[in-house]
């Protein structure tokens, strides 16, 4: 189920489910286009399992066919998915056609409209909201996930935050800074409780992992004491996509390199109404903070460049500009220092169509949070022991978020290669697998050379079919 299901993410997401479930192809001007879903780590991306041995992410573990997931949500605006698809105008006019019969029965709940929490801009978009108290609010949207489970019949109910980005929640001792205060507030409608405060409070009281694709800290402390007290996952904060996936892999290259980033600048402009609502000063700083955190854990690893608290000078600016509409234009700028004083300055344009970026990101947070939740580990030297899941705070999906959310205590990991090796290995070792620790060995000791040499290379691992290798 999909907060903002109407927004230019929700509609192409949903768009994007049923193209490839009809296997549908279109016209562009460079001839058929068919459906896919590139750009996806789950459905696009291979795992290396040994020499010259690849497999697809989506055939390591059993986990979520996209074909058989149904999608529902809540938005501010009554528009049907078809009209918000043509309002988005990401995909093309001819396959928006053949989708039409599909998406325009398809039509948003109401949902929770806070004017102070997001720009003013909005107001006009809102004209289906859910009335009342807080706490009617939330037990309103618990009974419509209660609906939806029971109406589709499907196993699991995810909730993911694709809406407009808010400003920062204050956090107030009393207020929600525990379950018990949390709860309290919502019965006494506490104005500092934010739209995804609450959405987050009620997908977890139904028992459904809540993910959070906009960079609010909509996991307050009392909402994260909330979902540890009931054991239900959460996740966030922000879909990684572009601008700052590529900043994670070039800072992680230059300090792994010894060269010292000392200015790293980024600006974009785009045009849809994640840019609208960014406009405003009190949304960008969410986004702003977001972004400014990527490079932390990088710069942090080499003491020898860095001085104790030393970071590079990082500013981010967003302008809204509509006519270029969803394709978004970043410019970054990285200059660092070399060796004797020297100085070298990367310079990287970048154009994406932000909605065909993150819709795969909202397909792998619900398919890897999905498959984690079934995940139990136990020491194999204690037989006595009981297998646990992981954490409520499900930091394993860092790899799909801009500012990773983390147990408290736990170090935040940004380098983008980290990220990945974290769930490769994971599932690797889930079908008794090792970690792939790059070293080939096999290929570099003279004895070992000598075992690899004596027979011929055969491709022992065929296929992959109910956690086994072949």
């Amino acid at each position: 189920m999909l907060v903002g299901w109407g927004g230019n993410n929700g509609s192409t997401f949903t768009a994007a489910l049923v193209a490839n479930r009809l296997g549908l192809s279109w016209p562009t001007r460079r001839g058929i286009q068919k459906a896919n879903w590139f750009g996806s780590l789950t459905q696009a991306a291979t795992v290396r399992l040994g020499d010259d041995i690849f497999a697809p992410f989506s055939h390591l573990l059993p986990s979520v066919n996209p074909d058989d997931i149904v999608v529902d949500g809540w938005d501010i605006n009554s528009l049907n998915l078809f009209e918000s698809m043509q309002r988005a105008q990401v995909l093309e006019p001819s396959l928006q056609q053949q989708l039409k019969p599909h998406l325009q029965t398809m039509k948003p709940r109401p949902s929770i409209y806070i004017p102070e929490f997001i720009a003013a801009n909005q107001k006009s978009r809102a004209d289906n909201v859910i009335e009342g108290s807080k706490q009617e609010q939330v037990e309103k949207l618990m009974s419509d996930i209660a609906q939806f489970k029971k109406s589709s019949n499907v196993d699991n109910v995810i909730v993911l935050w694709t809406a407009n980005t808010e400003c920062f929640s204050n956090v107030l001792e009393g207020v929600n800074d525990t379950a018990e205060n949390l709860k309290l507030a919502i019965a006494n409608d506490h104005p500092e409780l934010s739209p995804s405060v609450l959405f987050a409070y009620a997908s977890i009281a139904m028992g459904c992992t809540y993910i959070n694709g906009s960079p609010q800290n909509t996991f307050v402390p009392g909402v994260l004491d909330f979902a540890q007290k009931k054991g239900v996952f959460v996740t966030g904060d922000d879909f990684k996509s572009g601008q700052t996936k590529i900043k994670s892999v070039l800072v992680d290259f230059l300090v792994g390199a010894g060269i010292k980033p000392t200015s790293i600048v980024s600006y974009n402009h785009l045009g849809n109404n994640d840019g609208k609502n960014l406009s405003a000063p009190k949304q960008f700083r969410s986004k702003e903070i977001s972004k400014s955190n990527v490079v932390d854990d990088m710069v942090a690893s080499n003491d020898i460049l860095y001085e104790p608290g030393e970071k590079p000078d990082h500013v981010v600016v967003i302008k809204y500009v509509p006519y270029v509409g969803d394709s978004k234009r970043a410019l970054d700028e990285y200059t660092s220092e070399i060796m004797m004083g020297g100085a070298n300055t990367l310079v990287i344009h970048n154009t994406c169509e932000d909605s065909l970026l993150a819709t795969p990101i909202i397909l792998d947070l619900v398919i890897l949070a999905e498959l984690f939740s079934r995940v139990e580990i136990k020491r194999e030297s204690w037989s006595d022991e009981e297998y646990t899941g992981f954490h409520p705070v499900l930091s394993i999906l860092s790899y799909l978020c801009k500012a990773p959310l983390v147990p408290p205590g736990t170090p935040v990991i940004n380098a983008l290669s980290k990220q990945r090796s974290c769930i490769e290995n994971i599932m690797k070792a889930c079908i008794g697998l090792p970690p792939d620790n790059n070293m080939t060995l096999e290929y570099k000791v003279p004895f070992l050379m000598k075992e690899v040499t004596a027979e011929p290379k055969t491709k022992k691992m065929k296929k992959i079919e109910n956690g086994r290798v072949y």
